[in-house]
C-alpha cells in the first residue's frame, strides 16, 4: 500500500499520518550507507518512551490515591481495588482528552505543513493529566491542551524548538484562566454526582494548609495525616501524579540511570529549595521545616520530570547547576512570600525556562573568554 501514500500517489496528502504510524509500529527500512554519521540505539522515540515509562509509577499511584481520598472524604472504608477502579474511572478521561486533542492538532499541523509528525507529544500528553486536579472539567482541559500545543509548541516550530515546557503552559493556562477550578478545597477530591464530603473531612492540600500557617497544617482535617511520612508516601490530596515522592523517585532513578534526565538539575533544584528554606527558618519567616518543601505540592514531580526537560532546560553542564538552583530558590520564595499562590513550582520552572538560554549564553561566553585569556597569556 505504500506507493499510494508516496509522492505522486492518490493519498499522498496523508503521507505524514501514515509515516507516523508506520515508524511508530515498525523499525524504519532505511539505513545509512555512506558518510560519517552518529550511530546510536537511542533516538527521539526511545527517549520519549523512557520518559513516559518513568512517570508510570506516579500515574498508577495517583489513580489509586484519587479513589483512596474519595473513600476517606465520603466516610467509606478504603479498599485497594475498589479505590483503584474508582480512580481509573476519574483519571482515564483526562488522558483520553489530553491525547485526543493534542494528537489531533499535531497530526493536522503536520499534514497541513507536509512535515513528519513529531513524537514529543507522547510525553506531554501523559504529563498534563498528572499535574492537574482530578475533577477539572474536561472541556477546560481540552481548551488548555489546544492552547499549549498551538501557542507553546507548534508556533515555535514543533518538538525541540519550544521555549517553555508545553505541559506546564497548559497548567498555567488553566490556573490563570479558570482559577476556581484549579484552587480551593473543593478541587482535589473526586465525587460522584450527589455525593458530599463528611463533616470531619476537608479537601485542602497540605501545601495550602501550610500557606495558612503551621498551626493550620497541624490541625488539618480528619481524612489524612500531615506528617512527613504521609507527604513522602503521597496519601494526601493534590494533583493526580504529584503526591507520591516515592513513586516520583522511582521515575528519577529510571531517568538518571538511562541518561535521559540530568541529575545535576535535580540535585541543584533541591539545594536551592533547602537554601531558601533554611534561611526562612533561621530568620523566623517560616516555621515550616525547610526539607518539608521537598515533599509538598508539585516540587518533586516538577524537579524530576519538568525541570529536566532537555528542550527547555539549560544545556551547558555549569548552566544546569545554575538553572536547577534558580528553580529551587524561586519555588520556595514564591511559596513563602505569595500567600495567594502557595504552590510556586509551576511558575519557578517557567521562569527557569525563560532564563535558560541566557544562562547558557553567559556560561559559554565566560568559557570562551577564559580560553582566550589563556591563549593570549602564552
Amino acid at each position: 500500500m505504500n506507493p499510494i501514500f508516496e509522492k505522486g500517489g492518490k493519498l499522498y496528502w496523508l503521507h505524514s499520518t501514515i509515516d507516523a504510524f508506520e515508524s511508530f509500529l515498525h523499525v524504519p527500512g532505511t539505513v545509512t550507507r555512506k558518510g560519517s554519521h552518529v550511530r546510536d540505539a537511542v533516538d527521539l522515540k526511545r527517549v520519549m518512551i523512557v520518559a513516559l515509562l518513568a512517570a508510570v509509577p506516579a500515574a498508577l499511584f495517583g489513580i489509586w490515591n484519587v479513589g483512596y481520598q474519595h473513600s476517606l472524604a465520603t466516610g467509606a472504608s478504603p479498599a485497594f481495588w475498589a479505590d483503584f477502579v474508582f480512580g481509573l474511572g476519574k483519571v482515564l478521561p483526562l488522558f483520553v482528552v489530553s491525547y485526543a486533542v493534542g494528537l489531533f492538532i499535531e497530526f493536522s499541523w503536520a499534514q497541513f505543513r507536509g512535515e513528519e509528525v513529531n513524537e514529543g507529544y507522547l510525553v506531554t500528553g501523559f504529563f498534563i493529566p498528572l499535574i492537574v486536579p482530578v475533577d477539572v472539567p474536561l472541556w477546560m482541559l481540552a481548551v488548555a491542551v489546544a492552547f499549549s500545543v498551538i501557542f507553546a509548541k507548534e508556533v515555535f516550530g514543533g518538538t525541540g524548538m519550544n521555549i517553555w515546557n508545553p505541559a506546564l503552559v497548559a497548567r498555567a493556562f488553566l490556573f490563570f484562566s479558570y482559577p476556581a477550578s484549579m484552587t480551593g478545597h473543593d478541587t482535589w477530591i473526586a465525587l460522584h454526582k450527589g455525593e458530599a464530603l463528611i463533616d470531619a473531612a476537608t479537601g485542602a492540600t497540605p501545601l495550602s494548609l501550610a500557606g495558612d500557617g503551621v498551626s493550620a497544617l497541624e490541625s488539618a482535617g480528619a481524612q489524612y495525616g500531615t506528617g512527613f511520612w504521609d507527604l513522602f508516601m503521597g496519601t494526601v490530596p493534590g494533583s493526580v501524579g504529584e503526591t507520591s515522592v516515592i513513586a516520583i523517585l522511582l521515575g528519577a532513578f529510571i531517568l538518571i540511570w538511562t541518561g535521559i534526565a540530568s541529575w545535576k538539575i535535580m540535585a541543584s533544584s533541591v539545594a536551592g529549595a533547602l537554601f531558601i528554606g533554611f534561611i526562612a527558618n533561621a530568620t523566623g519567616v517560616s516555621g515550616l521545616p525547610a526539607w518539608w518543601h521537598l515533599v509538598m505540592g508539585g516540587f518533586a514531580f516538577g524537579t524530576v520530570f519538568m525541570a529536566t526537560d532537555p528542550v527547555t532546560s539549560a544545556q551547558t553542564e555549569t548552566g544546569k547547576w545554575i538553572y536547577g538552583f534558580l528553580i529551587g530558590v524561586l519555588c520556595v520564595t514564591i511559596r513563602l512570600f505569595n500567600p495567594g499562590y502557595p504552590e510556586g513550582m509551576m511558575l519557578a520552572i517557567l521562569l527557569g525556562n525563560t532564563f535558560a538560554p541566557l544562562i547558557d549564553h553567559v556560561v559559554t561566553e565566560r568559557h570562551i573568554n577564559r580560553k582566550l585569556r589563556k591563549a593570549r597569556g602564552r
